[in-house]
């Protein structure tokens, strides 16, 4: 598989490369973009601050930039929290994707988004305050309403980012689980 794996408000952090590394092990090809042109942030403040300077417009641009090279050979778009809310929003804008890979995030959904079946996998910790239960449920119900062949796992006591080990919220088991499971999905495609 192709994959397009945006970063976290973090920025491109160690774990969002080691991540990348893991699926190419796996035999993907993986592009991780710098949407924060080299900043990286300590606290989920800090990058929060950040990423409202530069706005969700200027964001999704330099998202699309990054992708428009590979996109006519169909991209898994792929994500964590801020990154899988900008992989969802090209996904669904995407005709040629071929599947959505969300890690500790969401975004909302477009009246009019429309996607034949596409494969999307999402993992999260149960509870996420950033994705709360409601949140989830209606997600849910507009991304089956789009056309979207929907899985969730949830991952109970894990922090919100629990698949980066140099975070607080670093849960080794459900990180692993996590990348079983994601790469199985991929694996599917």
């Amino acid at each position: 598989m192709n994959i397009m794996l945006f970063h976290s408000t973090y920025g491109l952090r160690p774990a969002v490369r080691d991540a990348a590394d893991r699926l190419r092990a796996a035999g993907h090809e993986v592009w991780t973009p710098d949407l924060f042109e080299g900043r990286t942030f300590e606290t989920v403040e800090e990058g929060m601050a950040f990423n409202d300077g530069i706005g969700k417009e200027e964001l999704l641009r330099r998202a699309v930039l990054a992708a428009a090279p590979y996109s006519e050979r169909g991209l898994v778009y792929a994500g964590f929290s801020l990154g899988a809310s900008i992989a969802q929003t090209l996904a669904l804008g995407d005709e040629k994707a071929l599947g959505l890979l969300l890690l500790h995030g969401t975004s909302d959904i477009a009246e009019s988004a429309s996607v034949d079946e596409l494969p999307v996998q999402l993992h999260v910790a149960e509870p996420d305050p950033f994705e709360t239960d409601d949140w989830l449920s209606a997600w849910y119900l507009q991304m089956q309403r789009a056309g979207a062949d929907v899985e969730i796992y949830r991952y109970a006591g894990a922090g919100h980012l629990y698949t980066d080990p140099d975070l607080p919220d670093y849960d080794e088991e459900a990180a692993e689980a996590t990348w079983r499971v994601a790469l199985g999905f991929l694996d599917s495609l």
